[in-house]
């Protein structure tokens, strides 16, 4: 599953899992479709960053994992969105996901 989180600002799209725990860390529940209006945006963005500061910087390595590819940290993985919110604060306009 992948979930799109729109602006008037941009767009971009994450992995299912990944996208409703940034959803989650932004004190909404894990639902698709949602939205958070333009008002309530600063807190949300907030708090996902103040979730975020508190993860482990590089992501535990998974024992069952054969391949040789690095793993991605959280941080990394949501910088898009921080980056999105941030944009979406400055031009006071809503989010939405699906």
């Amino acid at each position: 599953m992948l979930v799109t989180f729109r602006t008037d600002v941009g767009d971009i799209t994450m992995f299912g899992d990944i996208a409703l725990h940034m959803i989650k860390l932004m004190g909404h529940s894990e639902t698709v479709p949602g939205a958070i209006l333009a008002k309530d945006l600063p807190l949300a963005l907030n708090r996902l960053k103040a979730a975020l500061s508190t993860h482990k910087i590089t992501p535990p390595a998974d024992e069952n994992d054969d391949e040789e590819e690095p793993a991605v940290s959280i941080m990394h993985r949501a910088l898009p969105l921080i980056n999105l919110l941030d944009a979406a604060v400055r031009a006071d306009c809503d989010l939405m996901w699906s």
